[in-house]
């Protein structure tokens, strides 16, 4: 049984360096000059530096004062770096991880995306208490898995501060593709603010930190292209909304420096290779609130694995990774020249940038930047969702949900657009309602209908349209063959209202070959082939005047109790954007395979971006008995209350 052990005496500046040199530091990147997994020759068999494996390792956090972006900041360090060292297990091994408390605060350390015992995951209040300052905790668990994925805390806002690094295990077996060495990469997204003071910015201010709202030379582009009326009704629908249509990242590069392995772009952090050798590059997105586009210009990538699980090759030139998210992939420079390794804000208010080159000092061009998209009516049907009014859908089928009791819904109204409430559907089990299809709602593409432009959608009231045929819309016709027996759709088959084809705002799929997560196939079947028993349908929803983040409109302190999962059972999750932000939605403990449509090789993640008004779902065996943290993995929307916790029992 796992165990722990505590140490009130604190370590001395002498005991830190000391473990950092047991752990392959060295004293220069002790002293918080460079993580040493940042080494540009990476890890090979002839290249192996710095690295020390575990099983048994040893972590000191304190908050001192380091050097970024070319400017004194006070980050919280892990072993004397910010980010922290590089932690290198193999799979089969029994870990053994000392964390030492040197802060003036709790702390803790969640191993993100480990399958591991409930008092070993690290998040306090859940199933295990935090560490106290002067306090050691230990870690103990069987690693049981093998892969990319990394570490932070789960305490406060304290990873905005840089309490993150990368967690590596190598394969007990062969792994299914090959290369000559490999680097990690880690993206992460740092302030010069305290990050008490980002959030409070957010609360007092919608848009505080947006500095690329739409101007008056935007009106007139708009005017040219659409027509005055077209475009005064637009502005005007994001006006009555008190929204704004740029709304794509709350925290931006306005405050953001954008870091790879702790460095800015200026800094240019290089990863060195020889020309053809096949370079495996290891990509996490270790940042609070930063999604990132990757590319390489001139050089195709090759995705083979995806949150530490490895997927059949697929060949891209780009692809979006959501916060929390990880994946790795193959390169092979066949020439003697540097390349550019881009990693672009999906707002598109900043970037990463690092370079791969056969020699240190080489520089590649910086590839051109793409302006800021603006959200359209997948957005804005995200924000009527919260309270669409169903009841004058005439046409709608509701005979197949047999006996449902609607007591339960306590005076919901369903006539304001403004008014629905969820909360009191929580956990609600739909697979007695025989098939019935929320979806034609939530995601519908209106661009495919057959001579609708999106413009003439504008300002149209759905509510109003009785006895409207819902099986005519894409996405809608053609379910009924992947009806299993149970009323429910069969397992792996994708959700109507999924957009997996769809890469995400600001992404042009005829520019360059981009990844989706309709290309996402496991290596194998997964063990577990049951059909679901039931569904759970849960909303994610918000309000960004507001700054209240939540799921069926309930914040975590709002909630009375957990979600329920039986033990051992099969279950199919439902998530429902109903918000005009994206969401990388992330369960603790267990995987979560994502029903992309592709049958028995649906992918296992551990992380789910769900795009505005999309519609998404997963399987998952509750096998891991315990108390879990569920929640997006925005950082300061967790902080707000998108945060609940999974009960196994």
């Amino acid at each position: 049984m796992a165990s722990s052990r505590v140490i009130t005496q604190p370590l001395s500046r002498r005991q830190l360096l000391k473990g950092g040199a047991a752990l392959g530091l060295g004293s220069a990147a002790a002293l918080g000059l460079r993580p040493s997994w940042a080494d540009p020759w990476g890890q090979t068999s002839a290249y192996a530096k710095g690295i020390e494996e575990g099983p048994e390792v040893s972590l000191a956090i304190r908050r001192e004062s380091l050097p970024i972006a070319g400017q004194e900041a006070h980050p919280i360090s892990i072993n004397g770096t910010s980010p922290g060292p590089l932690i290198r297990l193999r799979e089969g091994q029994d870990a053994v991880l000392r964390v030492t408390n040197l802060l003036d605060e709790p702390t803790s350390i969640h191993w993100h995306g480990l399958i591991l015992p409930p008092g070993m995951d690290g998040v306090p209040g859940i199933s295990f208490a935090g560490i106290a300052p002067g306090e050691t905790f230990t870690y103990r668990f069987p690693v049981r898995q093998n892969g990319t994925y990394w570490y932070h805390s789960h305490s406060g806002l304290q990873e905005q501060l840089g309490h993150a690094g990368p967690l590596i295990i190598d394969a007990a077996e062969r792994e299914p593709f090959r290369y000559d060495r490999e680097h990690v990469l880690l993206l992460t997204d740092w302030t010069f603010e305290e990050p008490m003071a980002v959030f409070r910015n957010l609360k007092t201010a919608e848009g505080y930190y947006n500095f690329q709202e739409r101007t008056v030379a935007d009106f007139f582009a708009d005017v040219r292209e659409r027509g005055f009326a077209a475009t005064a009704e637009r502005r005007g629908m994001w006006a009555r909304m008190r929204m704004s249509s740029r709304d794509i990242a709350d925290v931006t590069g306005s405050t953001y420096r954008y870091l790879i392995n702790g460095h800015s772009p200026e800094e240019n952090w290089t990863a060195l290779f020889r020309a053809g050798e096949r370079i495996r590059l290891r990509i996490i997105n270790g940042s609070a609130m930063s999604y990132f586009d990757v590319r390489i210009p001139g050089l195709r990538m090759t995705v083979v694995a995806a949150d530490g699980q490895p997927v059949q090759p697929v060949p891209v030139d780009e692809f979006r990774i959501a916060v929390a998210e990880t994946y790795d992939v193959l390169v092979a420079p066949e020439d003697d020249t540097a390349y550019t390794l881009f990693a672009e804000s999906m707002d598109r208010s900043g970037y990463a940038r690092a370079t791969l080159a056969p020699r240190e000092g080489m520089e590649a061009e910086l590839p051109e930047r793409r302006r800021i998209a603006d959200r359209g009516m997948e957005a804005m049907g995200a924000h009527g969702m919260a309270g669409m009014d169903h009841s004058t859908m005439e046409g709608m089928d509701h005979s197949g949900m047999g006996d449902m009791d609607h007591s339960g819904m306590g005076g919901m109204d369903h006539s304001g657009m403004g008014g629905m409430d969820h909360s009191t559907m929580e956990g609600m089990d739909h697979s007695g309602m025989g098939g019935m299809d929320h979806s034609g709602m939530g995601g519908m593409d209106h661009a495919n209908m057959p001579g609708m432009e999106p413009s003439d959608m504008e300002g149209m009231d759905h509510s109003t349209m009785p006895g409207m045929d819902h099986s005519a819309m894409p996405g809608i016709s053609g379910e009924q063959d992947r009806i299993a027996a149970g009323g429910m759709l069969a397992a792996g088959a994708a959700q109507p209202g999924s957009r997996y084809d769809q890469a995400g705002i600001g992404i042009d799929p005829d520019e360059r070959r981009v990844l989706v997560y309709r290309d996402l196939k496991a290596f194998t079947p997964w063990p577990d082939r049951r059909e679901p028993g039931r569904e759970l349908e849960l909303h994610l929803t918000g309000n960004m005047e507001r700054y209240m983040w939540s799921f069926d409109g309930r914040k975590f302190s709002e909630v009375s109790g957990p979600i329920h999962f039986a033990k051992d059972e099969r279950l199919r999750l439902i998530l429902i954007n109903d918000t005009m932000m994206e969401h990388p939605i992330h369960l603790h403990g267990m995987w979560m395979e994502l029903e992309n449509g592709q049958g028995e090789l649906i992918p296992r993640k551990h992380t789910l971006n769900v795009k505005p008004d999309e519609r998404v779902s997963a399987l998952i065996t509750a096998d891991a008995e315990g108390s879990w943290a569920f929640h997006c993995h925005l950082l300061y929307h967790m902080d707000a209350g998108m945060f609940r916790v999974v009960e196994v029992s």
